[in-house]
């Protein structure tokens, strides 16, 4: 099982208790073997009333230390958690020094020689604004089009 599954069904089964029956989530979106998601935005129908932050504070009451809910809203319309996503955020960490992190091993990527970060920066300029993607799809991708619009979160 791997991290997002986990992830998964630590939430269903915290939902759950809440609700006192079975609770399916959607999420936005998986990611990529070692990427972690911050800030995962979910969705699940209940048949429960509960106050909105009866989910929150009972959720993670019932949820391990690296799991936590941080906001809850009631779906309106047809919101669909990985459907009605308008963009997603990734943040890359590069760990620059001698010696690997225990414990960060998951969560960075390790570079012991030195780097430019000039270099870097003038380099990630190229990938500002709207690209095709295609090269980089998997066979199977279900998204309606290759292009990206990537921007700066500052």
């Amino acid at each position: 099982m791997d991290i997002a599954q986990r992830l998964e069904q630590e939430l269903e089964q915290a939902l759950s208790k809440v609700a006192n029956h079975p609770v399916s989530i959607i999420c936005a979106g998986r990611t990529d073997t070692g990427v972690h998601a911050l800030e995962q935005v979910i969705h699940f129908d209940v048949e429960s009333k509960r106050e909105l932050h009866a989910w929150m504070l009972g959720g993670n009451s019932n949820l391990p230390d690296d799991v936590r809910i941080t906001w809850v809203k009631q779906a309106v319309g047809d919101f669909h958690a990985r459907y009605s996503a308008i963009a997603r955020f990734y943040r890359y960490i590069i760990l620059n020094r001698s010696i690997k992190s225990a414990l960060l091993r998951n969560q960075v990527t390790w570079c012991h020689g030195s780097l430019d970060a000039g270099k870097m920066h003038q380099a990630a300029q190229y990938l500002i604004g709207q690209h095709d993607f295609s090269s980089f799809r998997a066979q199977g991708c279900q998204s309606k089009s290759p292009c990206r619009s990537v921007r700066l979160r500052v």
